[in-house]
């Protein structure tokens, strides 16, 4: 009668914890945010455990059924694709469920994009906020004007193909001269971090479009 967050690894497989492949192997249930990504994942480890699709178009449907399970004596184990479950991604609605149920949730500590790509931004990293992905239209411009005049360190995921027009955004909002890095396919084989002003990044990945999944770390206002 538990809910596991269980973190996956953002590329490299070697980076799953012994125990997040024990508890995969113990649940009764794993809830993946796509099946066919998890289920490389699951064959890598030899765990067989039942899985079923729990992504963010259908949440909000299923949390109901899946609170009753745990109730009714089963474990389950929430997954994403990568990283840590409710990092945006799937994950928030079902933990608060569960808590407001009474149902025991448990975290297990793991991979996530962001911890690596602040650490080895070189930016003040004892104060940061984490925005995730800006607003793709209603309300950016609003999001932007209010993070210009924030003093933390920042972060953002994003897209490949929106990488150049929000470096074009920060160049506008918060200046070309602000400081920041992007790190670019952490873990993995092309794994590449650039460090720079805003405008000479822009500049970088104007000319080299970029691949593969992407965090940007933003130093705070002087």
């Amino acid at each position: 009668m538990k809910l596991y967050l269980v973190p996956t690894p953002i590329g490299n497989l070697k980076d799953i914890t012994f125990r997040a492949v024990e508890i995969l192997k113990e649940v009764d249930l794993i809830l993946a945010e796509d099946t066919r990504t998890s289920g490389k994942l699951l064959k890598h480890f030899e765990i067989e455990t039942p899985m079923q699709s729990h992504h963010m178009h259908n949440e909000h449907k299923t949390v109901k059924g899946i609170v009753s399970r745990i109730q009714s004596g089963e474990t389950v184990a929430l997954i994403s694709d990568a990283g840590t479950p409710a990092i945006s991604d799937p994950g928030f609605l079902l933990t608060r469920a569960c808590i407001e149920e009474g149902v025991e949730v448990e975290c297990l500590p793991g991979a996530t994009a962001f911890v690596p790509a602040l650490v080895n931004s070189g930016l003040p990293n004892d104060k940061f906020v984490f925005e995730g992905f800006l607003p793709v239209k209603k309300g950016r411009q609003t999001r932007l004007k209010l993070l210009a005049e924030e003093t933390r360190t920042m972060i953002f995921y994003e897209s490949p193909h929106k990488l150049v027009k929000t470096l074009t955004n920060f160049c506008e909002y918060l200046g070309e001269d602000r400081m920041l890095s992007v790190s670019r396919e952490l873990t993995k084989l092309y794994e590449e971090t650039i460090r720079g002003s805003a405008k000479e990044v822009l500049e970088y990945y104007t000319n080299k479009p970029p691949k593969g999944e992407i965090v940007i770390v933003v130093a705070g206002k002087s």
